[in-house]
């Protein structure tokens, strides 16, 4: 698993110097369905300094939101990537007035096995869950980390996001007569996690599903803005450079062939917003 991590903080803290931002269109705007899907919630019980833990905070984005909606909210926000953190903490700018926000950089399903318990009002997180290791398990302990009527808020994306890439894999490896390989990251669906929350302990589970579809001027640059946004496109074990360049240009041409737009190709984001109540 620490390989793994390692691995992924990597890849984000590459992505983290200009070219996040500039391609993590989807992933700005789950942040701000996020966040003011929480406006009517914390109307409940009159809270007026939430304790909020954010996990995964990113370039800051969500970080942002949270702190224009409630200034007064104290706020950890983690992340594994240092150039996130970095990031983060420029769009923030740390100082007397934002004094009560906290970047914390580290392993977030570590960290929460032993943070102390009821610490948090809200724990939320945008576009991060996907990349647990072992999502069980870390739900059992941020439940754990919730205070009475605290609540947890994430979106995440779901098994249908990028079915064109998947779908044009598969025919480029039919092409070349070999076993077909996933490509990518294999996420959990709506059901699951739900079974998840429920053995974790959470109730009144509410689940959002929207699908987004994005256009990119070829399948060249829809792969090239994924690596951008942190994410490797192709996790796959390749056997050789010429069969590499042999099953990626049979895969391009499979895309353009089922999943052309005018103007280029296209990519859907099968994104889940989720929220549950401790107990």
């Amino acid at each position: 698993m620490c390989d793994r991590k390692t691995g992924i903080g990597r890849q984000f803290s590459r992505s983290a110097n200009g070219s996040y931002d500039v391609h993590a269109r989807v992933q700005r705007n789950m942040a701000k369905l996020l966040a003011s899907s929480l406006k009517q919630w914390t109307k409940k019980g009159d809270r007026d300094e939430l304790s909020i833990l954010e996990i995964g905070c990113g370039t800051g984005k969500l970080t942002e939101l949270l702190k224009k909606e409630w200034p007064n909210a104290s706020i950890i926000a983690i992340d594994m990537a240092p150039a996130m953190i970095k990031a983060a903490e420029e769009r923030i700018g740390l100082g007397p007035t934002n004094s009560r926000i906290h970047f914390l950089l580290g392993d977030a399903e570590l960290w929460a096995a032993n943070a102390p318990a009821s610490s948090f009002d809200l724990v939320i997180s945008n576009a991060c869950f996907q990349w647990f290791s072992d999502p069980k398990r870390t739900l059992e302990h941020l439940e754990r980390l919730l205070r009475a009527d605290g609540l947890l808020a994430f979106a995440t994306f779901g098994p249908n996001t990028f079915h064109e890439l998947h779908t044009s894999f598969d025919e480029a490896y039919q092409a070349l007569g070999t076993e077909p390989q996933r490509h990518g990251l294999s996420f959990l669906s709506a059901d699951q996690w739900r079974e998840y929350l429920i053995e974790a302990g959470f109730s009144a589970i509410r689940q959002k599903p929207i699908a987004w579809s994005e256009k990119y001027p070829s399948v060249r640059d829809f792969l090239y803005s994924v690596k951008a946004q942190g994410a490797s496109a192709s996790e796959a074990a390749q056997n050789g450079r010429n069969v590499s360049r042999h099953l990626f240009s049979a895969m391009y041409k499979a895309y353009e062939n089922r999943f052309s737009v005018p103007g280029g190709v296209k990519a859907t984001y099968d994104v889940l917003f989720v929220k549950a109540s401790k107990g």
